[in-house]
């Protein structure tokens, strides 16, 4: 705690107005890397903002975004970024802080400043295309869940009845992976979760364009939420019904076999959501699956 409120105290730097009376005002200093069109070339720009007690990055943001104006005075277009409940729920506001792939909503300012250093670096995450500044298009991360059904099928809109009986042990093992939001941390640590990048052709239809990126999406590593979703609907009652066809997905191209088990992911997963554990329960199903898929010819 001394160390956190030392660091912070180091933030200490005069202020225009400030320094003319002899005083001092506290500062968070961070570094944005921009971009202002998809596709475009991206740069560092500096920010200082006042500083308030338990401040988070998103709080650092808004403020940057209030005042629109670079470290060196120069007025510039707002930053751009992804948030929405800013209580770690959404998964949108995931980004690189200091280097390291998490939650922009909790992260907190006196925690960075006390182990990071007195500045704060921001870049938007690499494994997707970048949109604007910090905002990238995460559509991949929806369309592994796409791949793999990462749902309970139902018909019609009219009333089913009770469901299936679960029993609270086999609650208390699928709730951890309910908690997965989608925030692409997972995937961002990951080595085998490269980029995927498709630009549409001057005589391509959006439909043609559509599919060939799913096309594209489809052949790279579907990630490990997506994984750790179909082990969570296999287990289903309901959900198991089209096991088959998720296990089908999960042994494709861009399937289980592509893990190469770094375990980044299960590192930085915010909700601490056992992944690997995910990820070797659908190895072995697998296995399982693709022999009796083989004897059932």
């Amino acid at each position: 705690m001394i160390k956190a409120m030392d660091a912070v105290a180091d933030l200490v730097t005069p202020g225009a107005d400030d320094a003319a009376h002899g005083g001092s005002r506290r500062v968070v200093r961070v570094r944005v890397l921009r971009q202002d069109v998809a596709g475009g070339e991206s740069y560092f720009e500096r920010f200082e903002v006042p500083y308030e007690p338990n401040m988070n990055v998103i709080s650092v943001l808004q403020k940057v975004a209030s005042q629109a104006r670079s470290q060196d005075g120069r007025r510039v277009a707002p930053v751009a970024w992804d948030c929405s409940c800013l209580e770690e729920v959404c998964g949108s506001c995931t980004m690189l802080i200091n280097g390291r792939t998490r939650m922009a909503c909790s992260a907190l300012v006196d925690s960075l400043v006390s182990t990071d250093g007195d500045e704060i670096e921001l870049r938007p995450m690499s494994k997707f295309p970048v949109v604007r500044d910090l905002v990238v298009d995460r559509r991949r991360v929806f369309r592994g869940l796409e791949k793999v059904k990462a749902w309970v099928p139902v018909e019609g809109s009219y009333d089913l009845g009770p469901g299936p009986r679960i029993s609270p042990e086999d609650q208390e093992d699928a709730y951890p992976l309910t908690e997965c939001m989608s925030c692409g941390c997972c995937l961002e640590a990951c080595p085998q979760y490269t980029k995927v990048e498709t630009v549409r052709r001057d005589d391509e239809s959006e439909a043609d364009f559509e599919k060939r990126r799913k096309a594209a999406f489809d052949s790279g590593f579907v990630g490990a939420h997506a994984i750790s979703q179909a082990m969570l609907f296999n287990s289903h009652p309901t959900g198991r019904m089209i096991a088959d066809e998720r296990m089908e997905a999960l042994t494709a191209k861009g399937g289980i076999q592509m893990c190469g088990n770094a375990q980044n992911c299960v590192a930085v997963c915010p909700k601490h959501i056992p992944l690997t554990r995910s990820i070797a329960r659908a190895g072995r199903a697998a296995t399982v699956w693709a022999i009796k898929k083989l004897f059932d010819r």
